[in-house]
């Protein structure tokens, strides 16, 4: 993947992920409904987020795991 950072223009970076509850009924049962993936520049720290994808099946396990 090609990326250089808009604030820096340094092009190395770290990929991460994380997930949130979205709307009442997540809220409710504490499902992590919204995936998220983050590219943060190694040099000045800013960060884009991009909304993934998550499956239904992940979803139900972590309503069942939790």
């Amino acid at each position: 993947m090609e990326w250089k950072c808009i604030k820096c223009e340094n092009t190395e970076f770290e990929k991460d992920q994380f997930q949130a509850t979205g709307g009442n009924f997540s809220k409710l049962f504490d499902v992590q409904n919204k995936k998220f993936i983050t590219i943060t520049c190694t040099k000045c720290g800013y960060t884009e987020l991009y909304k993934g994808t998550t499956s239904a099946g992940m979803n139900i396990l972590d309503f069942l795991i939790d």
